[in-house]
């Protein structure tokens, strides 16, 4: 009996996976115009948020503690079709270890199977991004999906973005070079976004730059360069909204412009840090509410960085205009200096460090930076 309800339970999810496949294909997005796909095929289907017109979403988790993040999946996947309109493909990553797991999906997240998966699966991690894709540049397909990743220096980073930057809309198989140190062009872009050439080009630069492995202050400074580099190009232009994923405990988070006068696009970010005291959280876009204390442990903490908040009852810092923050064991550290008290560091069997070094060149490039020793760098 118990052999038969397990083949029952196996079949009937296999005629789900092929009835929603069939579902999908029936109103494939793959190579189409997605102006008319949106007007004609696809609207939200819920009238409770629709609140962030054009541009994608993105989801950030870093924590003190492994943590389940299905609670704020939950949500988040409402918006990918059902509670807003960016139906054009989503995307999740997440580190386990030195490894990562990734999920993307060019149908819509509110009816997608595998989004079903990750919210009724539970999957810890310190460190998380997700992306739901309103498509402004290129066409709706598998390679076009958020977080993107790489390998450098024996770390997996990853990388999802909103917004619109005329720096990177070139042809295929051209890229801007970003700093001033020439380098080889290591990575390359596969599909067709402004957003990956932006990952690539930031991972170029900072591989001609650095010779060994950076602390995270200076990591953080020579970041914060090449984005004021970036949207120099056209101030009024650039929504540069992006989370970067640096290996399993560390992630940045840049916002340019934030809010704007007379603008119906969100052009933002805010976090959240939930902490001890845990209280109950409910979620914005669906029926859905959580005790956090009965959920998390004394040692937990979570900062959460959304497009726009995901909850009703929790407080939500609006990222400030140009704003990268970094996020280490649920901390935000809002400057280079600051990223100096982090708990950890970059961590590669394959490119030395040299704090001393570091150090010298960090106080030379700084006006704001003093010496530091330690602290966990």
């Amino acid at each position: 009996m118990k052999t038969e309800t397990v083949l029952l339970s196996s079949v009937l999810f296999s005629l789900h996976v092929i009835i929603s496949h069939a579902f999908h294909s029936s109103k494939s997005t793959i190579g189409i115009n997605t102006s008319t796909f949106l007007e004609q095929e696809y609207r939200p289907q819920n009238n409770r948020l629709q609140s962030t017109s054009l541009e994608c979403q993105i989801l950030g988790m870093n924590c003190a503690t492994p943590t389940d993040f299905s609670f704020s999946w939950k949500g988040f996947a409402r918006r990918g079709g059902d509670t807003d309109v960016h139906c054009h493909g989503w995307g999740i990553t997440f580190y386990e270890g030195r490894g990562i797991r990734s999920f993307h999906d060019p149908n819509p997240a509110c009816d997608s199977p595998i989004a079903d998966l990750v919210e009724n699966y539970p999957m810890k991690t310190y460190n998380m991004m997700a992306h739901i894709r309103y498509a402004t540049q290129g066409e709706v397909c598998l390679e076009n999906v958020h977080p993107f990743t790489r390998e450098m220096w024996g770390i997996q980073f990853s990388f999802c973005h909103n917004g619109d930057v005329p720096m990177f809309k070139c042809e295929r198989g051209s890229m801007p070079w970003l700093g001033k140190i020439e380098g080889e062009r290591i990575y390359n872009p596969i599909g067709d976004t402004d957003s990956e050439k932006i990952f690539c080009a930031i991972l170029n630069a900072l591989k001609a730059k650095f010779s060994t492995l950076p602390s995270l202050p200076l990591l953080h400074a020579y970041l914060q360069e090449l984005l004021e580099e970036i949207v120099e190009e056209d101030k009024e232009g650039s929504i540069l909204n992006f989370l970067l994923g640096c290996g399993q405990y560390v992630q940045f988070a840049y916002s340019w412009p934030g809010s704007r006068p007379n603008s119906n696009v969100w052009n933002g970010l805010h976090y959240t840090v939930r902490e001890p005291p845990f209280k109950k959280a409910a979620l914005v876009d669906c029926d859905y509410e959580v005790d956090l204390a009965q959920l998390a442990g004394d040692d937990a903490r979570v900062a959460v960085i959304a497009t726009k908040p995901l909850t009703l009852n929790e407080e939500w810092i609006e990222f400030e205009r140009g704003d990268l923050i970094m996020f280490d064991n649920g901390i935000p550290h809002l400057s280079p200096k600051d990223s100096s008290k982090s708990q950890h560091m970059l961590e590669s069997d394959y490119i030395p460090k040299e704090l001393e070094e570091d150090q010298r060149r960090f106080n030379k490039d700084n006006d704001e930076a003093k010496a530091f020793v330690g602290g966990g760098i």
